[in-house]
């Protein structure tokens, strides 16, 4: 048996954050992030609004982009000191990502991180809170999936925690937000939501039902990222849209090792973080080939929804050449050695990172299995812009 799961509720389009002026409850607590959305005015508008609903609110301000263990914990117990009916995260995916967690400890104090680490073991939320997410960027599509990330830096490994307890009961994408954007922004957000779509679609879980999410999602990317990165905001509207699809996808059909390799790289090397997207966009379409022994058809399906066409051989080579192509666009490095990661330290560390890599949550619906070995040589050729052959 399947399950397929999204918020019971998606506002979207222009003024969307009004619909806070309808929520019913006594207690909000706002999780904001390091000040873009006070400075833009949007936090006040999301306060003003849930007043309006005659709502008294509390804020809990300044969780770091990729979220720590301690900042949950933190935000945990002002929450049990609050005692809010509603979990209202705005932002990026930072923010919305550490408030999921922090509902799991605000209804649960005496539950561990460790507890929550293995998939789909949450315990039974909405005993004491409901949950709203209003996405501030153009990627991660938190405000819609079962899923969140976050990272022990003693250990730096980043966890991504996910259950559908944690699928947010309201979803408020209002375009608005996402015209704030930095262009370097704009560009990791995207191609994060076109790996959450590709992935999606090659999944072992891939079904019916989150197949043309995925595609859909994958055609916009493709129409609109390019112009949102240069500026055009009816652009970046529909990419605010599309990362919406790619999020409704694969937190169903779930992901693939893209997401095992970013997730595992990204807090390990001493030349500072590689940001999440940064590094999806980077190992895409090296795992696109290496995937392909085992989806080059579904890989071609992809390619020939955008209007590639050819064998399915030369149409997952093209798409692979679109992804580069997209990625030198947006300034976006091809590989490990471009980025800045020094030789010595990735060959010290390889080893460790990719056994990581490995027992990842997103490695089990990868289309083609694979062995830390293996994984090994991938991140090689990923560090040197050497040829996929195996």
């Amino acid at each position: 048996m399947m399950r397929f799961t999204l918020p019971r509720d998606l506002y979207y389009g222009k003024d969307a954050l009004e619909v806070l002026k309808t929520v019913k409850g006594k207690k909000a607590i706002v999780v904001v992030g390091g000040g873009s959305m006070k400075r833009f005015g949007f936090l006040d508008k999301v306060v003003n609004n849930l007043k309006e609903a005659g709502m008294e609110v509390q804020l809990f301000e300044g969780v770091e982009p990729d979220p720590s263990v301690e900042t949950v914990m933190k935000g945990a117990a002002a929450m049990r000191e609050f005692e809010p009916d509603w979990i209202v995260a705005i932002g990026g995916g930072s923010p919305i990502d550490a408030a999921k967690a922090m509902w799991a400890f605000y209804e649960y104090p005496d539950c561990t991180f460790e507890q929550l680490i293995t998939p789909f073991s949450f315990p039974e939320l909405r005993q004491k809170a409901k949950f709203i997410a209003i996405p501030s960027t153009s990627g991660t599509a938190t405000e819609v999936t079962a899923f969140s990330v976050i990272t022990d830096y003693s250990k730096g490994i980043k966890y991504p925690l996910a259950d559908f307890n944690i699928t947010p009961d309201i979803a408020i994408v209002d375009p608005a937000l996402a015209e704030t954007m930095p262009p370097k922004l704009v560009a990791y957000t995207g191609m994060d939501a076109l790996t959450h779509a590709i992935e999606a679609y090659v999944s072992t879980l891939n079904s019916p039902f989150t197949d043309p999410l995925a595609i859909k999602a994958i055609q916009m990317v493709n129409m609109y990222l390019i112009n949102s990165f240069n500026g055009d905001m009816e652009a970046r509207e529909q990419m605010h849209y599309a990362q919406c699809l790619a999020g409704q996808a694969f937190s169903n059909a779930l992901l693939g090792i893209v997401h095992s390799m970013a997730h595992k790289t990204g807090a390990v090397f001493s030349t500072g973080h590689i940001t999440h997207g940064c590094a999806n966009a980077m190992y895409l379409p090296y795992v696109i080939k290496y995937n392909a022994k085992c989806a080059e058809a579904r890989y071609a399906d992809i390619a020939r929804s955008i209007g590639i066409d050819g064998t399915d051989a030369e149409c997952v080579q093209a798409l692979c050449d679109k992804i580069d192509d997209m990625n030198k666009q947006m300034n976006i490095p091809k590989t490990l050695k471009e980025f800045g990661i020094i030789e010595e330290e990735f060959k010290e560390k390889i080893a460790e990172i990719s056994k990581n890599a490995v027992g990842d949550a997103c490695t089990g619906s990868n289309p083609r299995e694979i062995t830390p070995e293996v994984m090994e040589r991938l991140f090689t050729c990923i560090y040197y812009g050497t040829e996929v052959d195996f």
